[in-house]
């Protein structure tokens, strides 16, 4: 079993994305965002659980905008276009399965889809 604290660890302040685990069912990424940062429009071959763990943030998809606060919780599905934008400081938890998503690498790519990105970082909060 492995624990981490969320809400006990230090914000970065910054958009990359601190890797929590990596399965082939899931992969979770906390991201931190200061307030009136952006993550643009975009959309994942994964669906995506996307968690407010602390803050507020506007997420817009193809529905709408809403305001999303500390312990709200929104399921997008794989190519759900959305954008997210902090309303104040805001950590997200964000989920996606499974882990790569079908199309997500080329197959070309001889990728590990359980490492990493060089820009992510693992750490075990406890």
């Amino acid at each position: 079993m492995q624990i981490w604290n969320v809400l006990a660890a230090d914000a970065t302040g910054k958009t990359d994305p601190r890797g929590l685990f990596s399965t082939p069912e899931a992969r979770m990424v906390m991201i931190d965002l200061a307030e009136g940062e952006k993550l643009g429009d975009h959309e994942v071959h994964e669906r995506a659980i996307l968690q407010v763990a602390r803050g507020t943030i506007e997420l817009t998809c193809s529905q709408g905008a809403t305001i999303c606060t500390q312990g709200a919780v929104v399921l997008l599905e794989p190519g759900e276009r959305h954008a997210v934008r902090a309303s104040e400081a805001a950590r997200i938890l964000l989920t996606l399965a499974p882990w790569p998503g079908q199309g997500h690498y080329d197959p070309s790519e001889t990728q590990d889809p359980h490492r990493l990105p060089a820009h992510a970082t693992a750490h075990q909060l406890t």
